[in-house]
């Protein structure tokens, strides 16, 4: 079944149920974020970071522990570009599946790898997305409770399947508004394709007008507006 057409009106669905989620940043605003799950890679992430580079992009990269510890430079070389770092398990895991002790363990061995290789304290790696968008009111119970913040989307190509480039910008092109959180993979699965997609993404998005900006940035947005 393809899954691409349903997600947001599984996105408008969810969303009303879990306001304390992160879904999307500010609709009056014009700002909105590019993040990307399943990292680091040696090859894709590198290709991601080159076209960043090039439009001086901020993006917001969700990782698996695993794939840290197995490519630490990859890792710190995105960290060292001041892109913001957040947690997606150690590997890849659904978290309902997990009992509370695999989950905090699955997030803490994830920040340990983090800390290792990009001497990023734990404390300032607390944004989580769910692999696979799963979650349960208990898993959010418990992620509030030592002191995270979840992560989830407004975007969503499902890029991973790899049905081509042209066919995910057309999907991000048709969901996107202000304040959207594009998810985007540069892990295994779907990352071959995330370099050329977001080079014909990235200037499309800023000629309609788009402003990029990390998951922080729209974190502050929000405290500042509920002040």
């Amino acid at each position: 079944m393809q899954l691409a057409p349903f997600l947001p009106i599984l996105y408008r669905l969810l969303q009303p149920r879990f306001t304390n989620c992160l879904w999307s940043g500010d609709n009056s605003s014009c700002a909105i974020a590019l993040t990307f799950d399943d990292g680091p890679h040696p090859q894709y992430t590198l290709e991601v970071l080159a076209v960043l580079e090039r439009y001086q992009i901020q993006a917001s990269f969700f990782w698996l522990g695993a794939c840290v510890n197995r490519f630490p430079e990859i890792a710190k070389a995105v960290c060292d570009r001041g892109h913001w770092i957040g947690l997606h398990g150690y590997d890849h895991q659904s978290f309902p599946l997990l009992s509370p002790i695999e989950l905090r363990d699955t997030l803490e061995k994830t920040q340990a790898a983090i800390y290792t290789a990009c001497n990023l304290q734990p404390e300032k790696v607390r944004d989580v997305r769910p692999p696979n968008g799963l979650f349960t009111p208990q898993t959010l119970k418990f992620l509030f409770q030592w002191n995270y913040r979840p992560i989830m989307w407004s975007v969503v190509p499902v890029d991973w399947t790899r049905p081509g480039v042209s066919t995910v910008v057309q999907r991000v092109s048709q969901q996107v508004n202000n304040g959207s959180i594009i998810v985007l993979h540069d892990g295994v699965y779907g990352g071959q394709d995330v370099a050329a997609t977001i080079e014909i993404l990235i200037p499309q998005l800023l000629n309609t007008g788009y402003q990029f900006v990390t998951i922080d940035t729209f974190w502050q947005l929000a405290k500042i507006k509920n002040s």
